[in-house]
């Protein structure tokens, strides 16, 4: 007999040998019909798995959302014995399950198109009917490379050398077809369920390394249900509406080029919003005590190796030799410069709290095919800042920058905000006793705030813990920007120190913020949230104003100067268009204001607004429309 322990605490015995499918048909039917899957001590697992003596057992039904990630991976694995099955001679690579969804790489001499998806989803659908259990083997390696060579399956081969030698190799059957998989799986192809759809196709290279092969990928979403399925498909079509790129080029903000891949090229309107992004920002942290500073772009390799990215780091930055055979590489962070700042003159306790604020471009190398316009580049500008800080000030400033990075986000329209707290990695530099500190410091910050949130262990950066501000925009996305970092590991390094109360010379702690992170990843979330219809005082033109007839061009040249008086961004429109056309073109482009001045609005002096997004036009004499706009267009908390 075995005995097992319940989430309730109960105990249940059972006879030797027992699975979780036995467990659940021990307390009822209606709960063995229910259940897919099982947590044994802490792990997900099959139902056919013998459970130990004294295990802790909980067990998951489909609509459990732990059991999503189940969905996913099995029709990954329908997704691959589909396309075996339609397409012989198809050699198959990975199938994990992903965030939304699932995809599968395939090497195949013909890529697959979007046509082809129908087709495969019909044979997913046949093989999900059939309800053929999933049964997992245990093989010998020799084994496994002798069927996988029979098969000319040589990218599972690759997977069975990388699985550690005295690990199991693990088979999943589905009736005929098989696959390499550590698993879990649920009980039959029938668990996945129908509420799936493939979505698209992209080339993949293998283990994402340019210099391998390119795969063909099918990606596919899926969910525990038609209802989240379609709600998620209504958000993919909304989010496709919104898509920055498509806005981009409709508000003429930037473009890029294959000379320059992950750079941005910006546009003049598109480099008047991000210099207003600048200048907003620049003023919060001027009010908050930062001073701005400025770093070289590219610096000797020494200083990297002293702030350990050479060594951590170094396959994402981007190297460069000189004639005299000395290693550069441009900056992928802007911390080791401002150590270096920081290290100029003698510092004492009362110069603390300092914070070093930088808007500095840094490099990072992106394989190609991770770009996303402004969402994932290569080279962006940080809003980044280090405060350098006695111990017995550290939780006071991180407070203040979690009171900051809360208040910015409000003023752009994000009023929902999760926090993330990412822990020591296994690859990270610094003393247990350092790490202890840091990451004491950011829960006891975050537990004064009374802000909940989120721990995920090992994710922290090389040289510190880090709270991660996680944005969920308008139709429900979630976004990565800001970030605050503890890092008693970098001062130390470079030495830095200030002069105590004692006169002992100490090594200050450091905090690394960007409260915007990148720049134009934020530009993008902006126009996606907003969907383009920017905020009047964050859009690059704020005004257009329009003549209906050549009569009114000159009342229109001086409206547009008096408006530029008051501060506002304008453009005049003088052509010899019908006013329709004018706006419907300045409405595509997200103009907020649109004005339209007639003979009428010339002989009385007056103006006719139109709002983008509203019905109907209101007329009102210059002074009061220009004092109107400008009190709507100053920027939150009256910055600027």
């Amino acid at each position: 007999m075995i005995h097992i322990r319940l989430p309730d605490g109960a105990s249940r015995a059972l006879s030797a040998s027992s699975t979780a499918a036995d467990l659940a048909a021990s307390i009822g039917p209606s709960l063995a019909k229910r259940t897919v899957a099982a947590i044994v001590d802490g792990r997900l697992s099959d139902l056919s798995a013998p459970l130990p003596d004294g295990a802790a057992v909980e067990l998951v039904a489909r609509d459990d959302p732990r059991a999503l990630d189940l969905i996913r991976h099995d029709l990954a694995h329908v997704l691959a014995e589909a396309v075996q099955a339609l397409w012989p001679g198809t050699r198959t690579a990975i199938g994990p399950a992903i965030e939304h969804g699932f995809y599968y790489d395939f090497d195949r001499e013909t890529p697959f198109t979007p046509e082809d998806l129908p087709v495969i989803e019909k044979k997913m659908r046949e093989i999900i009917a059939a309800r053929t259990p999933f049964t997992c083997e245990e093989w010998g390696r020799e084994e496994a490379r002798a069927h996988f060579e029979a098969a000319g399956e040589p990218y599972k081969i690759a997977l069975l050398d990388a699985i550690p030698k005295g690990e199991p190799v693990t088979i999943y059957r589905q009736g005929d077809w098989l696959d390499l998989c550590r698993g879990p799986h649920m009980r039959t192809t029938g668990d996945a369920g129908t509420a799936f759809r493939l979505t698209r196709v992209a080339g993949a290279y293998w283990r994402g390394d340019a210099n391998n092969k390119m795969l063909s990928r099918i990606y596919g979403v899926a969910f525990a249900d038609k209802v989240a399925l379609e709600a998620h498909m209504t958000m993919m079509a909304e989010a496709e509406k919104r898509d920055h790129r498509r806005l981009g080029r409709e508000m003429n903000l930037f473009h890029f080029e294959e000379v320059a891949p992950g750079s941005v090229f910006w546009h003049p309107n598109g480099w008047r919003l991000f210099q207003t992004l600048i200048g907003y920002m620049r003023a919060r942290q001027e009010e908050a005590g930062y001073v701005e500073v400025n770093s070289p772009d590219i610096m000797d390799r020494s200083l990297w190796e002293t702030s350990g990215h050479w060594q951590n780091y170094r396959e994402n930055m981007f190297l460069a030799k000189t004639q005299d055979d000395r290693d550069y590489a441009l900056k992928p962070m802007n911390c080791p410069g401002h150590m270096l700042i920081y290290g100029q003159g003698t510092k004492s306790y009362r110069d603390l709290p300092l914070k070093l604020a930088e808007f500095g471009k840094v490099h990072r190398y992106e394989p190609s095919g991770a770009l996303h316009g402004l969402l994932r580049v290569r080279s962006f500008t940080q809003d980044d800042a280090h405060i350098y800080c006695t111990p017995g000030q550290l939780t006071e400033e991180c407070l203040k920058v979690n009171d900051l990075v809360m208040s910015i986000y409000r003023d752009f329209g994000f009023g929902d905000v999760r926090i993330k707290l990412s822990t020591r990695p296994e690859n990270r530099i610094g003393s247990e006793e350092s790490w202890d500190r840091s990451e004491g410091a950011l829960r006891e910050a975050l537990d004064q705030a009374g802000h909940p949130y989120t721990i995920f262990e090992g994710e922290g950066a090389f040289y510190g813990p880090k709270l991660e501000y996680v944005l969920r925009d308008a139709i429900g996305r979630d976004w990565q920007c800001g970030t605050l970092q503890v890092d008693f590991n970098l001062p130390e390094r470079f030495g830095s120190t200030y002069v105590a109360p004692s006169g002992e010379k100490l090594a200050p702690v450091m905090l690394h913020r960007a409260l915007f992170g990148s720049l134009e990843r934020f530009t993008g979330i902006l126009i996606e949230h907003h969907a383009g219809h920017l905020p009047l005082w964050l859009a690059p033109i704020q005004v257009v104003v329009a003549t209906v007839t050549e009569a009114a061009d000159g009342w229109a040249t001086e409206v547009a100067k008096v408006l530029r008086a008051s501060g506002l961004r304008v453009e005049t429109d003088l052509r010899n268009e019908k006013i329709g056309y004018k706006v419907r073109e300045h409405a595509l482009r997200k103009v907020p204001v649109q004005i339209a001045l007639g003979a009428r609005e010339a002989e009385q002096g007056t103006v006719t607004i139109r709002r983008h997004g509203t019905e109907g036009t209101r007329t009102l004499d210059l002074g009061e429309a220009v004092d109107c706009l400008a009190r709507q267009a100053r920027p939150p908390r009256e910055l600027g």
